[in-house]
């Protein structure tokens, strides 16, 4: 263990690895860095976050420190999806400074607090300067766009006409294809805010999702908490050999277990998330998801019960992926004339 000034300069040294490595990738001349990932080819990057990431430091008290700016831009990359480059150098200068300070005899709890004071100040300033950008405009899009894809005009194009079809508001998924060109496809779809209900549902490790291809999707308003109800439909859905999705007001106890159990030995491909909303609003919101992939809705007003719940009940998609956050659902089953029915209801 060790205190004091002692585990202060040792913090300082793990903060200054890792914004050392971080910072060459700073700004538009940039220099790229060479990952090792311990298999297949090294990884070249010019991003921040993904830099930050790679670091593990041998001395445990330094990697505290590393692990601490890590943490900064990883939140910058969650909030904002760029600038962690300049949050991670920005941490390192706030760091040091802030230690020279308590060196110098300053109070570190009145040093926190006019920290957390000129951030305000200073945000509100920022935010007096700032542009909004017309979600109308192509330019401006491609402006952006080409900025965070590392000055690359085609990466711009290609992200302002993903952003002009599906609105500011619209989800983008980025998939790796087999052509010579990058395109862009709309495809029916929708995101709700709720992730994965254990880190086991996991199939993507390098970004911590569960992702599931031509899944069924059990839509459900109770919550599972019995192994017993859910066996059925889980060996049904086996036989079918696809995964599933299920969204549920919760799955808890023996039934989570199960479904741990199932993925984890490879005999089903499944993953499970609480249902958005709450009360009136959660049911319309499991009533849109039913539309949007074809399911019947398993609503507790309804009378049934789990154990009678039929492939045909289920609904289908092309592609779900599932973080510890979002739920995103792309190519759902249902058919346009319902969704537009639905879509005149709301």
């Amino acid at each position: 263990m060790v205190y004091a000034e002692d585990a202060r300069q040792q913090l300082l040294s793990g903060v200054s690895k890792l914004a050392r490595a971080v910072r060459s990738t700073l700004g538009p001349r940039g220099r790229n860095a060479v990952l090792d990932k311990g298999w297949g080819s090294p990884k070249v990057t010019k991003d921040g976050v993904t830099v930050a990431e790679d670091i593990e430091l041998d001395d445990p008290n330094e990697n505290l420190g590393a692990q601490l700016v890590k943490e900064v831009a990883s939140k910058t990359n969650d909030v904002a999806g760029d600038g962690t480059t300049t949050a991670t150098v920005l941490a390192e200068a706030i760091f040091r400074e802030g230690l020279r300070m308590i060196a110098a005899g300053a109070d570190a709890m009145a040093l926190s607090r006019g920290m957390f004071r000129a951030t305000e100040l200073v945000a509100k300033e920022i935010g007096k300067l700032a542009r909004p950008v017309d979600a109308s405009k192509k330019t401006d899009i491609q402006r952006v766009a080409t900025i965070a894809g590392n000055n690359d005009p085609t990466i711009g194009n290609v992200l302002a006409d993903a952003f002009l079809k599906v609105g500011k508001d619209g989800v983008i998924t980025v998939e790796e294809g087999r052509a010579a060109e990058t395109t862009v496809e709309v495809v029916e779809g929708m995101q709700f805010d709720r992730g994965f209900l254990s880190p086991h549902f996991v199939t993507n490790e390098d970004d911590v999702a569960c992702e599931l291809e031509n899944a069924y999707v059990l839509v459900y308003e109770d919550k599972i908490s019995s192994n017993k109800s859910l066996i059925p439909l889980l060996e049904a859905v086996s036989k079918a050999n696809k995964p599933l999705l299920i969204i549920a007001e919760d799955v808890e106890g023996d039934a989570l277990a199960t479904l741990v159990v199932n993925k984890l030995r490879g005999i089903l491909s499944v993953c499970a998330v609480k249902a958005p909303g709450y009360g009136d609003r959660r049911k319309a919101m499991l009533g849109d998801i039913a539309v949007v992939t074809g399911a019947q809705p398993i609503f507790k007003d309804l009378g049934i019960d789990l154990e009678s719940v039929k492939l045909t009940d289920l609904g289908r998609a092309k592609k779900i992926k599932v973080t510890a956050d979002d739920t995103i659902i792309i190519g759902g089953a249902g058919s346009k004339a319902d969704v537009e029915g639905r879509a005149e209801q709301i």
